[in-house]
């Protein structure tokens, strides 16, 4: 007796629950669509490198190992076995970059020698004036918003994700470069997102203005575009694998209002 109430209903249930599927298949079928009015540009195709590290088709080489011809003052530093060496003065890229995304390598002096600010210190200044620091913060005690990955006098990094001294650092940079009005007044800061050795250290960071050492930061107006210079701060930190790639967002046209689409029907979006 509970065998033939069980397989009826167990069929049933079966039936019930394919009836549901059409259903719900039908009712997605029909379902309204969203479009937000806007005609997409196909976007660029790009060919990655061959590991994180390496330059993308579209990058500018700012440093391959082979000189630093792409660099001012190149001449007054060291360049040996594919790695170059503080010498002389800061350096500074013929080319002028606005939003950015950059990828340097950099490596602490081994044995380490001083301390606090006077260990592997240098820095990378995005348009020459905005200082993400290099510095050897492996068991080195220092001010925290100067310590490696920090925005000079701002801000430190989220955490010390620094290497010991001798091996590689790798900083990858997404730099968002301020605007400013006709007035010159300042239309919108500069933002900052950097990852350290594959570890985000700052996320977003809203800069307060330049990062100089003797007095607050603040926001002069500039060009749109501007160099990147790395600091000689009289330690022998060295570089290497420099690429940068300029950023430009997704563009399109607002061809129409946002609406929803029902198969030939069209509901405007208020």
């Amino acid at each position: 007796m509970k065998r033939s109430v069980f397989l009826p209903l167990t069929r049933f249930a079966l039936l019930g629950g394919l009836g549901l599927s059409v259903a719900l298949s039908a009712s997605s079928l029909s379902a309204e669509e969203y479009l937000n009015g806007i005609k997409w540009q196909e976007p660029p195709k790009v060919t990655p490198g061959e590991s994180n590290a390496d330059a993308p088709s579209d990058a500018v080489i700012l440093f391959d190992g082979a000189d630093l011809s792409e660099w001012k003052n190149g001449d007054k530093w060291n360049v040996k076995d594919g790695v170059a060496s503080t010498g002389e003065g800061m350096i500074t890229t013929k080319q002028e970059f606005g939003d950015c995304q950059l990828h340097i390598e950099w490596s602490a002096p081994t044995p380490a020698k001083g301390s606090g600010q006077g260990r592997g210190n240098s820095g990378v200044f995005m348009m020459g004036r905005y200082e993400i620091q290099v510095l050897d913060s492996y068991d080195n005690e220092t001010y925290f918003d100067g310590q490696a990955g920090a925005i000079y006098k701002q801000t430190p990094p989220a955490v010390n994700a620094t290497r010991p001294p001798g091996e590689w650092n790798a900083y990858d940079i997404f730099w968002t470069a301020p605007r400013f009005g006709d007035d010159k007044e300042l239309v919108s800061p500069a933002y900052v997102t950097v990852v350290h050795n594959g570890v985000l250290i700052l996320n977003h960071f809203e800069l307060k203005g330049d990062t100089p050492y003797n007095r607050p930061p603040e926001y002069k107006a500039h060009e749109p575009v501007g160099p990147i210079s790395l600091q000689d701060h009289g330690n022998p930190v060295r570089f290497r694998n420099i690429w940068v790639r300029e950023f430009k967002p997704a563009q399109g046209e607002q061809e129409r209002k946002p609406f929803l689409r029902d198969g030939n029907k069209e509901t405007p979006i208020e």
